[in-house]
C-alpha cells in the first residue's frame, strides 16, 4: 500500500489558508528562486476562498496511519478560463505543491486524477491546462507521466506585481 493510497483530495477552506500560503511561497521560491510578500499572498489566498467564483483550492490530506489524525501533504488551485471556441470552461490547474518528504509517492497524480474526474462531470467544462515555469524539468516530466501533452500555445504576459526576471529587453 502506497502514501497515495491513505490520501483524501478535498476542496480546501478558510481552515486550510495557513498551509496554503506556506505552499504557495514555497513554490516560489522553489521553483522560481521568488521570495513572495507573505502578507499579499495570504490576501490572495483568501480572495480565493471566499469567492470561489475566482477559482477553488484543493488540498491532499494525508491520514496517518498511528495516528488518527491527517496532514496536508499538497495543494493545487484552480482558475477559469471561458472559450468562446468551446462555449465552455477550461480549468487551469495553479499553485501546485506537493510537500517535499511526500514526492514521488501518487500524491500529485492522485490529485489531477481528482480534478480531471470533478472537470469531466461537468457540461461546462471542456478541458484541463497548465502552465509551468520553462526550467522546471521535473515538473514537466510529472505532468507528461499523468497524461499532459504540450500544448501548441505558449503564455505571453504583462505582469504588474511580479516582473519576469527573465526579461532582457521590454523595448522590443
Amino acid at each position: 500500500m502506497t502514501p497515495a493510497d491513505h490520501l483524501t483530495i478535498r476542496p480546501a477552506t478558510l481552515e486550510d489558508l495557513e498551509i496554503l500560503t506556506e505552499f504557495s511561497a514555497a513554490m516560489a521560491l522553489e521553483t522560481e528562486q521568488r521570495s513572495l510578500d507573505r502578507t499579499r499572498l495570504r490576501l490572495g489566498t483568501q480572495a480565493i476562498i471566499g469567492q470561489p467564483e475566482r477559482g477553488r483550492y484543493f488540498v491532499a490530506d494525508l491520514r496517518q496511519k498511528a495516528q488518527a489524525d491527517t496532514v496536508t501533504v499538497g495543494q493545487l488551485l484552480i482558475t477559469y478560463e471561458w472559450s468562446d471556441w468551446r462555449n465552455a470552461q477550461f480549468w487551469w490547474i495553479q499553485s501546485v505543491y506537493v510537500h517535499p518528504a511526500w514526492r514521488r509517492n501518487g500524491v500529485y497524480r492522485r490529485m489531477h486524477r481528482t480534478i480531471l474526474d470533478l472537470a469531466r462531470a461537468r457540461a461546462d467544462v471542456c478541458g484541463v491546462r497548465l502552465y509551468v515555469e520553462s526550467s522546471n524539468r521535473v515538473a514537466k516530466h510529472v505532468y507528461d507521466r499523468v497524461g499532459l501533452s504540450l500544448s501548441r500555445y505558449q503564455i505571453y504576459e504583462s505582469d504588474f506585481v511580479l516582473p519576469n526576471s527573465h526579461a532582457t529587453d521590454s523595448t522590443a
